[in-house]
């Protein structure tokens, strides 16, 4: 019997709801009550309700783990392209993996690059991700299943005793996004959201550059998501049973923020000295996907459903002002024929860089972009001891140019060298919270909204994370 896939989505609902765990509900929120006037005060009633803090999970230091065993959940298209990178790094084990369809899980182990891997397939029964990560002999749970299912189990998974990678955003309401940092601080397990962006050669050539004040002040940044995936939306081989385009029929706002927001605020030190204040979100109308619903309805029933239903603004610009005064510009677009972008712009008092059109480019002073030795000067002097000792080789192994493959390594570096995470649970909550603030935010006219602090104030002394592998840095590669 396969894994009943309601059943996932009915956990989900009960961990958004507070009715898995040890978290009660929030109060004034009713789970699976709709608000049709489209105030969404779920929302706000979630950003501005207190929780407890139990223990920092920034900086801390869980004990080292000199062989990182993994079990996956998901390994569609992201999934399946974990295990094979992470099969060839050394010091790691594949102890088991999980999918709603048996021979994707087949076909992942299929991937696996390296000996000594006898992953176990769980596949067989509704509980088969629980009966997973009920094993005493895991280590880290890598989960890359649809963006609902995040939060619920890597809740599920620390409570019994894991640390979890997953996929972005890592939550998609307020409310699990403070479950994920409750459960991190009560069980003190690692919740890192697989941000690969903030790997990207670029990204860590202008945060070495920023920590090393080149920029100087840094006044603003952008960020974004601009990524014309508009006919895959409506390829369920491209989205599992469609979930993407439901996300886009039932929610308004920036559903996609983290590749954009989490570099830059990296940059910018937020949970780490400074913090992201309130934001304002404007969508424009929806010009196409309805029309593309009564299009496909036409020769696919299936999307009948769509025809009547308002869907996602195309184009949604968010804006936050952080606590030391610097702003942050995001931007969401999968719909538009545009070119990909995700802007990558660091403004400073000093200097400024941009990434998108390609190649990244700086400009130092008020002279404009430097030239293409300075260029050259600026790479060989910042470019970061992570990208100076892995980069050529994440090249080779691939995974979006390389980027895939650092995050992975770096990751398991961390674990097993009990060193902090680049990326620790509050980045996770405050990066993905953005998502169900900008819905408020849309909601009420672009009406700002306060964006909570899961650091629970340890923000101001909190220090940033270290990119300079003066401690670990000593996991090999290893290949069959």
């Amino acid at each position: 019997m396969s894994i009943n896939r309601r059943n996932f989505l009915k956990l989900a609902g009960l961990a958004g709801a507070g009715w898995i765990g040890n978290t009660a509900p929030i109060q004034g929120i009713e789970p699976g009550k709709s608000y049709p006037d489209g105030k969404l005060p779920h929302i706000k009633k979630a950003a501005e309700t207190k929780h407890p803090h139990r223990f920092n999970m920034s900086g801390y230091c869980a004990p080292a783990i000199n062989t990182v065993r993994i079990g996956f959940i998901g390994v569609g298209n992201r999934g399946s392209a974990a295990v094979e990178r992470m099969s060839q790094i050394d010091h790691v084990n594949i102890t088991a993996i999980c999918d709603v369809r048996p021979e994707k899980a087949q076909e992942a182990k299929q991937r696996i690059k390296s000996d000594g891997h006898k992953a176990i397939l769980y596949t067989d029964s509704d509980q088969a991700w629980m009966q997973m990560c009920q094993r005493d002999d895991i280590d880290l749970v890598y989960i890359a299943t649809h963006w609902k299912l995040h939060a619920p189990m890597a809740i599920y998974a620390m409570e019994h005793g894991k640390h979890v990678a997953l996929e972005i955003p890592a939550a998609t309401t307020v409310e699990d996004c403070w479950k994920l940092v409750e459960t991190s601080e009560k069980t003190r397990k690692h919740c890192v959201m697989l941000e690969n962006c903030c790997y990207d050669f670029f990204e860590l050539l202008t945060l070495n550059m920023a920590r090393q004040g080149y920029f100087g002040d840094i006044i603003h940044c952008e960020g974004a998501y601009i990524h014309d995936i508009f006919e895959g939306l409506f390829q369920e081989e491209k989205r599992y049973d469609f979930w993407r385009l439901k996300e886009n029929s039932t929610r308004n706002g920036n559903l996609y923020p983290t590749h954009g927001i989490g570099p830059v605020c990296q940059i910018l030190n937020i949970n780490r000295g400074n913090k992201m204040e309130y934001l304002v979100s404007m969508s424009s109308n929806d010009f196409m996907l309805n029309e593309k619903a009564k299009e496909a309805a036409a020769s696919n029933p299936y999307f009948k459903q769509y025809i009547d239903k308002p869907f996602r603004g195309n184009m949604n610009t968010s804006t936050i002002r952080n606590h030391n005064g610097s702003t942050i510009l995001l931007q969401h677009d999968v719909t538009s024929p545009r070119p990909y972008s995700r802007i990558h712009l660091v403004s400073g008092t000093k200097a400024f860089a941009q990434k998108y059109p390609l190649p990244g480019k700086i400009a130092f002073g008020h002279d404009g972009w430097v030239s293409d030795t300075v260029m050259q000067e600026l790479e060989q002097t910042y470019t970061p001891a992570i990208t100076r000792q892995i980069g050529d080789l994440a090249k080779q192994i691939g995974g979006h140019g390389g980027m895939d493959f650092m995050m992975d390594w770096r990751l398991i570096d961390c674990l097993r060298n009990g060193l902090p995470m680049d990326m620790d649970v509050y980045d996770a909550a405050s990066w993905s919270a953005i998502s169900p603030l900008s819905e408020w935010s849309v909601a009420n006219r672009s009406a700002a909204i306060d964006i909570p602090d899961f650091t629970a104030g340890n923000w101001k002394n909190n220090q940033p994370h270290d990119i300079s592998l003066q401690k670990g840095g000593n996991t090999g590669v290893r290949m069959r």
